[in-house]
């Protein structure tokens, strides 16, 4: 019997390029989403990509008794995989309220579910920005969390604590919390990728909507940072390497082989790329000249991070795959579709 993984905020980036590994990997899938910032379609694309339909359920994780009846209602889950939440930095710092109720009640929720329905794994969603601006790079697993430089980076120092005190008090539950650095592309079947609503605040997307002539052009954050360009520095790294750890990570757990019942690991390439190398690659391999300008540094962002992934590489056997290039035709590729493709559907 196939082992069920449910995937929260599963029609969403990397929910459903990792609903697809999952699937490729013989799990059966079940996606929670409030389609807030995704479509339903998404569930649509992934089987056909896989050949097998996972089920969607669209309802807000806040409304506990709707996800206490949802697990009730679904018993022989294994993990759950959990995504679902707010993640812009800078949209974070003007609405912290919004944030913080969306972020971590979703999160309480899941948890006395998980309690009440005995199911005893989680891999969570979290993110490099719990170190803040780290004193040393590259960023190991053991260096300092740093106070919080954004909302969205402190919900996820917070829904670290959380769950890590959850487990303490918890026989037979367990968890690893991916930290990862910054995902792009898309998958190279041109199906899924990412499509934020609005204006974007990732950085990839602001420049493939600027590329096909959505926006008028791309603002960089900053110039006088100190790094070799002025730009601010980030560790990019293929979303399809990136879903490919949550499968391992929950082999990890489904199998015991977890060394304690709590994990930590970091998601990366390994290797800085600024804002302005990673416009060089886009133009690149999309063969367009970009039209951007540099403006005032923007409030949240930390100057310069990277990761040191080689205890993911050691103890999960994972590491990424696709280069910066790969990543940024994935998304120009996807972006494309979407506005041709996909646009009357």
């Amino acid at each position: 019997m196939k082992k069920k993984i449910v995937v929260t905020g599963g029609t969403g980036y990397i929910g459903s390029h990792t609903a697809v590994e999952l699937i490729n990997e013989g799990f059966e899938v079940i996606l929670i989403d409030n389609l807030h910032n995704s479509e339903s379609i998404v569930a649509e694309r992934i089987g056909e990509i896989t050949g097998i339909n996972p089920h969607l359920e669209v309802f807000d994780l806040c409304k506990r008794k709707k996800v206490r009846s949802f697990f009730r209602d679904n018993p022989g889950i294994s993990a759950i995989i959990h995504f679902a939440a707010f993640k812009a930095v800078g949209e974070s710092v003007n609405k912290p309220l919004e944030y913080y109720r969306n972020n971590l009640v979703s999160l309480i929720n899941l948890l006395e579910a998980m309690k009440e329905s005995g199911i005893p794994s989680m891999v969570f969603s979290s993110s490099c920005t719990v170190y803040g601006q780290p004193e040393k790079l590259p960023v190991t697993e053991d260096a300092p969390v740093q106070p919080a430089i954004s909302p969205y980076g402190n919900t996820k120092q917070i829904g670290e604590e959380i769950i890590r005190d959850t487990i303490a008090a918890t026989q037979g539950m367990k968890a690893i919390a991916l930290r990862y650095f910054n995902p792009i592309g898309a998958h190279p079947s041109g199906l899924i990728g990412e499509l934020p609503r609005g204006v974007p605040e990732n950085l990839v997307p602001f420049i493939t909507q600027t590329a096909i002539g959505l926006r008028d052009e791309l603002k960089v954050f900053g110039d006088d940072y100190d790094t070799p360009d002025g730009s601010c520095i980030r560790d990019y790294l293929h979303v399809v390497d990136l879903a490919k750890a949550h499968v391992i990570a929950v082999k990890r757990l489904l199998s015991q082989s977890h060394k304690n019942n709590y994990e930590v690991f970091n998601l990366g390439t390994g290797t800085g790329v600024s804002v302005l190398e990673a416009i060089k690659s886009f133009e690149k391999v999309s063969g367009l000249k970009l039209k951007y300008t540099v403006t005032g540094r923007r409030a949240g962002d930390i100057e310069k991070i990277w990761a040191d992934p080689s205890l993911a590489n050691r103890e999960l056997g994972w590491k990424t795959e696709s280069s910066l290039d790969d990543a940024m035709k994935t998304a120009w590729e996807w972006e494309k579709n979407i506005r041709n493709k996909f646009k009357s559907s």
